[in-house]
């Protein structure tokens, strides 16, 4: 008998945020969040509650923990889009139907007292979490950003009638086996042609001084139309500048500004934080941080953040400038491996067709579900 208990309590709290660390404890792909970071959900102030409702459920099975999920109401994309959905999040079970059953039979009859007629997911508060199932790549190592998931984990969503809705591919960027210099002359060519120039920065400070209001206006701007995103309220604002004074080296950021110093385009990567955080369960203890401060200084990974480019200049070739910057970033950066791009939706034939130039290896997919309800 599976019982499903809304989390309340602070001992449920702790299971709720814990199970995945047990249910994988001894996986080598698998990277915790923050631990930190996904306590504060728990909290009535939490960031997102200006625009979200969300609850939690645990399932047991004589007094085990079992299985879990989160359930979202996004108001502002709701706003948006017009629509009456829940999102589902935070999943994660043992290999039993009858669990995942039960978590879903749960959150679906919350979606209906909401009024809602519609799931979907795996998506967070907002596209800041970590979005999508793992359908493919599952002996591949999770970036920061990510949730990995085991393989059985589609066959117990589909069974309950969820189907495709969007799916996401993940590649790996090394750099071309023969370079021919054609990309940096191109790019070369794109920012003499339009008078586009890098924005110049000192420091982490002046770089928000600089940039902050017009890089959220672009982000907005440049992810309006992209699936599952929301403006940013002052508070994920803030979120966002926190984590960019922890892991941003400015080295890794680029801006390209037009001859009236407007921004056009932003691109950021940062160092894969995916190994210095298995073994302290995503706790940030002293030895924790003296991992993450060695990976951000000589880095093996670049995940790849953030690409936006304001609609306006989409087709005049400035992603070309990304592109080369990159390149160069992996031609310099002597420890540097290869790049992660993390997720770009199947259909993001601009974004895509950037990695041609490189040697790119698809490694992982991903994949959002939705169910009507009836």
């Amino acid at each position: 008998m599976i019982q499903v208990a809304e989390v309340k309590t602070k001992q449920q709290q702790k299971d709720f945020l814990d199970f995945p660390l047990r249910l994988y404890r001894d996986n080598p792909c698998f990277v915790p969040p923050l631990y930190g970071d996904e306590k504060k959900m728990f909290r009535p102030d939490y960031v997102y509650y200006d625009t979200c409702e969300a609850c939690c459920w645990n399932a047991y099975r004589s007094g085990v923990m079992v299985g879990r999920i989160q359930g979202i109401l996004q108001k502002a994309h709701n706003q948006k889009t017009g629509e009456k959905r829940i999102r589902f999040t935070r999943f994660d079970a043992v290999d039993d139907q009858a669990v995942a059953d039960a978590l879903f039979d749960t959150l679906e009859q919350w979606a209906r007292a909401k009024g809602m007629d519609t799931v979907c997911g795996p998506l967070g508060f907002s596209d800041l979490e970590r979005e999508g199932l793992l359908i493919e790549g599952f002996d591949e190592l999770a970036t920061f950003e990510e949730q990995y998931n085991a393989p059985y984990y589609q066959r117990l969503i589909e069974n309950l009638g969820y189907q495709k809705e969007v799916d996401w591919e993940e590649r790996k960027i090394y750099l071309p086996e023969q370079d021919d210099g054609k990309l940096e002359q191109m790019a070369d060519y794109v920012m003499k042609r339009y008078n586009l120039h890098f924005g110049p920065a000192k420091n982490k400070r002046d770089f928000i001084r600089r940039y902050g209001d017009a890089f959220f206006e672009l982000l907005d701007k440049g992810y309006a139309d992209i699936y599952g995103t929301v403006p940013f309220t002052d508070g994920m604002k803030k979120m966002l500048i926190d984590n960019f004074n922890l892991i941003i080296e400015l080295k890794y950021v680029g801006v390209i500004l037009d001859e009236h110093d407007k921004l056009v385009c932003l691109g950021l990567c940062f160092p894969s934080l995916s190994r210095a955080l298995q073994k302290s369960d995503g706790k940030l203890t002293p030895a924790a941080l003296v991992r993450v401060l060695r990976d951000i200084k000589r880095p093996r990974i670049l995940d790849l953040g953030l690409v936006a480019v304001d609609p306006e200049w989409a087709n005049r070739g400035v992603a070309t400038v990304v592109s080369a910057h990159i390149l160069k970033l992996l031609r310099e950066e002597k420890s540097v491996e290869y790049c992660e791009t993390n997720l770009n939706l199947e259909d993001n034939r601009s974004i895509i067709n950037m990695w041609k130039r490189f040697k790119a290896v698809q490694h992982k997919k991903r994949r959002a579900y939705v169910k009507h309800l009836l």
